[in-house]
């Protein structure tokens, strides 16, 4: 198994303030989190995936 990002990896694997995985949390955007006990982690799998979701050439 995979260890699971918290949401600090998160947003350091991404390059982007832990705020903004925060309030894309609540907007229902971002990678898919998992709750564990009272803690958000994030499988590494899913986040590229969602990454690869995402659309291209947007400037």
């Amino acid at each position: 198994m995979t260890k699971l990002w918290s949401i600090e990896e998160l947003a350091a694997h991404l390059g982007i303030p832990k705020q903004t995985i925060y309030q894309w949390r609540t907007k229902g955007y971002g990678p898919p989190g998992r709750r564990v006990g009272k803690y958000v982690r994030f499988v590494p799998e899913d986040v590229q995936a969602w990454v690869k979701s995402l659309p291209t050439g947007l400037v």
